[in-house]
């Protein structure tokens, strides 16, 4: 769980979370300025806490090196803000769990009208407009790649050089080109979503940066694949990766896991919420 500011929403996420099918709750801290921290030791949770505030991706970044470094099978993102349902962990856990697909997303378009549930029209409109692009320029059919709620087999994940990715919101969508570069079977499931004051969100410019770079992901994915120009995060072999990736996590889940905390280089400008696509 990627968490910023999520103290008024944490303990119902929490709540839905089934922890007779989960064995661990791995929650990062973003700097948060409420009382996230305190609340998830009140929770029963372990958190670890960055420092200083270092960026969505960044945060991601940490979640899965722990996630891995603790030895999960399956590794499954939900945001504590309460956005997206927690009560579908066990299912997106169980299509990999069975051998189906390697990395599972959490869809608000499937059978559903988003729009209706709250949605703003125009993220919508650009939601799809930017799934469009993505599918075309990575050969893909997925019903949209901005979701918060994703699930990864263990095996898939240690391949991804996802510390290459960006520390900002487009690090969701250069993950998902990473599992597309690497061979991956994404599958989606159907996720009922909620849009109300304690959900995060961005403004109108940063939601335009994000839907930039989401299309320079797409290109770079296209260009790399054709040898066209080289893209530095999806240039990789998955199983060197894998075997250099896990010594790395395994020696800094343990530095974490000795004193609680992450420890962050240089700090983004200011505290973002976690969820680009709101």
């Amino acid at each position: 769980m990627p968490a910023y500011n999520a103290e008024a929403t944490l303990t119902r996420t929490v709540a839905e979370l089934d922890l007779k099918v989960i064995d661990d709750l791995v929650l990062v801290d973003d700097a948060s300025t409420d009382r996230t921290v305190p609340l998830a030791r009140e929770l029963g949770l372990d958190p670890i806490r960055h420092d200083v505030n270092r960026g969505y991706g960044g945060n991601q970044k940490t979640c899965y090196r722990q996630a891995l470094g603790l030895g999960a099978d399956i590794i499954v993102m939900v945001h504590p803000d309460y956005q997206y349902s927690p009560l579908l962990v066990p299912a997106m856990a169980a299509m990999i769990a069975y051998g189906e697909y390697d990395m599972v997303l959490g869809s608000r378009i499937l059978a559903q009208n988003s729009v209706s549930r709250g949605m703003p029209r125009y993220k919508y409109v650009s939601n799809r407009f930017l799934t469009f692009a993505e599918n075309i320029l990575l050969s893909q059919k997925l019903s949209e790649y901005h979701t918060g709620l994703r699930a990864f087999s263990s095996d898939l994940l240690a391949k991804l050089p996802f510390d290459r990715n960006s520390d900002d919101f487009v690090f969701d969508n250069q993950i998902i080109a990473q599992a597309v570069t690497a061979g991956a079977r994404i599958g989606e499931l159907s996720c009922p979503t909620r849009y109300m004051d304690e959900a995060s969100s961005i403004n109108l410019r940063r939601s335009i940066t994000y839907g930039l770079g989401v299309l320079r992901t797409s290109s770079d994915y296209w260009l790399h694949k054709r040898g066209l120009r080289r893209a530095e995060y999806l240039d990789f072999d998955p199983q060197d990766v894998s075997a250099r990736q896990r010594e790395e996590i395994q020696a800094a889940s343990a530095g974490i896991a000795a004193d609680g905390q992450a420890s962050a280089s240089v700090p983004v400008e200011s505290p973002v919420p976690t969820d680009a696509t709101k």
